[in-house]
């Protein structure tokens, strides 16, 4: 079974989609892209079969989007693309890459919805928020 992450260290969602995939006892590929950014075709790949448009892969917060001017709904997907390309931080995160699925995983609970193994035991969040109990059961 592959798992890949499109993983930032440094973002709490990212970090608690980290942990639910190793809680279901999967080693995933982490890709830091920040320093190594996915080429334009994955990236392009990866938005598609998560069922994004490019301006819904973007993140906005606490990156240079608003100074670049991003949010001119006259750019194309290609300008876009090379704005996200040209600055990593500017790619949403974390997305997951599994047999069952590419998701763009905020909140980080779905990633539940694409892990080929449940979890094995109880998980929390970083905020505190029960995501699986004692038996291992996804909380709603």
């Amino acid at each position: 079974m592959s798992v890949t992450i499109y993983h930032n260290p440094a973002c709490g969602t990212s970090r608690n989609a980290l942990a639910m995939i190793r809680n279901a006892g999967v080693e995933p590929n982490v890709i830091e892209y920040l320093n190594t950014p996915p080429d334009r075709q994955t990236l392009q790949q990866m938005i598609r079969l998560a069922g994004l448009t490019v301006r819904q892969a973007i993140r906005e917060k606490g990156t240079p989007y608003a100074e670049l001017g991003l949010s001119d709904p006259a750019l194309t997907d290609d300008q876009l693309l090379d704005a996200m390309l040209a600055q990593p931080i500017l790619i949403n995160r974390p997305f997951v890459i599994t047999e069952l699925g590419v998701r763009l995983c905020r909140p980080s609970e779905v990633v539940l919805d694409i892990l080929p193994s449940p979890q094995q035991a109880a998980f929390t969040k970083e905020d505190g928020e029960v995501v699986i109990d004692e038996q291992g059961r996804r909380v709603p």
